[in-house]
């Protein structure tokens, strides 16, 4: 987008940790100089150490023309408790989300600690009007396409109305960023039979059943419909979406250290690896965990995407493209919508004296 003198008018502002992670400031800066040449009309706001990040912005010219150094010369450590990290107020994650509460950045993006982002940024943004717990999202790969599945951590247990804002959040992140048009919604459940389940449970499906949802509310989904592609949203509390998350990233390392250990164990299994290499090159592009780096935190004022701590440049990259499609495309105005259409239908009333938000404990 240009303005009539011809420079470009940034779509939106991010605000970055650049000192968050294990590889920081420079796998931030390389990240940020892949986003810059994807998305030329963003900008970014660097918070860190500047003496550290002039010389990166130096050899990546890219991500120098489109950011601002903000100086942060403190920073949030990886076993640091998210209590302490609260009390801090020099750090490069706290400015950085304090830039999106001042309404400087529509987003930030962090490769940092976990439990200190997630509980800096409730405190400092607070919940969207309406949402009792945000809830934190994540991208897995199936059969059919990507699934978004959500809370995958921040809330160890919650009600059926928890459930319902999950659902609300996950079809507008279906629609926005994955870019579905009807967007499958399944509840995780122990069966798929309607009489399987808790209460919660079987209580939010009949709530969604009687919303705007109810079209394309598949019912209840069981754990092997992850990997099935089933529907494109999974709906289940912090405590059960964890578990399956890690599961899944731990089925996937064992598949990769299998394929290793059979084309490594003799001469012509060797020789099948050349044969096979390149069908073998696009599995391993296709859960490539850098394509899925970046777990969303969706409910605040603002958009927060946790990048993971180990990951490179281009994993970094892949969580900014994530936090842009969200600024980009007015996701939180969406979930407004949708919670508003749902309480005007009279499917949900208004929350009585809410419960503030409770972190899973190792989120």
């Amino acid at each position: 987008m240009l303005n009539p003198a011809g420079s470009v008018v940034p779509i939106c502002t991010l605000a970055v940790d650049a000192m968050g992670g294990d590889h920081a400031p420079e796998a931030i800066v390389r990240g940020v100089d892949i986003a810059a040449e994807r998305h030329p009309g963003v900008k970014f706001l660097l918070f860190g150490q500047e003496a550290a990040l002039v010389p990166l912005l130096r050899r990546h010219k890219r991500a120098a023309a489109h950011s601002e150094i903000r100086d942060a010369r403190e920073v949030v450590g990886n076993d640091m408790k998210a209590a302490a990290a609260v009390r801090l107020r020099g750090t490069s994650m706290r400015a950085a989300i304090d830039a999106v509460a001042g309404g400087h950045a529509s987003g930030v993006v962090s490769a940092g600690n976990t439990g200190a982002l997630l509980a800096l940024a409730k405190i400092v943004l607070k919940a969207l009007p309406g949402i009792d717990r945000p809830a934190l999202a994540a991208i897995m790969p199936s059969a059919r396409g990507d699934t978004v599945m959500l809370d995958v951590g921040a809330n160890a247990s919650c009600d059926s109305r928890n459930l319902v804002e999950f659902a609300v959040m996950g079809d507008v992140f279906a629609r926005t960023v994955l870019g579905l048009t009807t967007p499958r919604v399944g509840l995780m459940n122990v069966g798929a039979e309607e009489l399987k389940g808790d209460e919660r449970v079987r209580e939010a499906a009949d709530i969604l059943r009687g919303t705007y949802l109810a079209p394309n509310f598949h019912g209840f989904v069981e754990g092997t419909d992850i990997a099935s592609g089933t529907t494109d949203v999974i709906v289940t509390d912090g405590f059960s979406g964890n578990v399956a998350l890690k599961t899944a990233e731990g089925a996937v390392k064992l598949v990769l250290q299998m394929l290793r250990s059979v084309f490594t164990a003799s001469i012509a299994t060797r020789m099948g690896y050349v044969l096979a290499r390149p069908g073998l090159e696009r599995l391993r592009e296709m859960i490539d965990p850098r394509r899925y780096n970046g777990a969303m935190m969706l409910g605040l004022n603002g958009v927060v995407v946790k990048s993971h701590g180990g990951t490179d440049a281009q994993g970094f990259a892949y969580a900014l493209d994530l936090a842009i499609d969200m600024a980009a495309n007015s996701f939180n105005d969406r979930i407004r919508d949708g919670l508003a259409r749902i309480v005007d239908s009279g499917a949900l009333g208004a929350r009585e004296g809410g419960k503030a938000p409770r972190m899973a404990a190792g989120s």
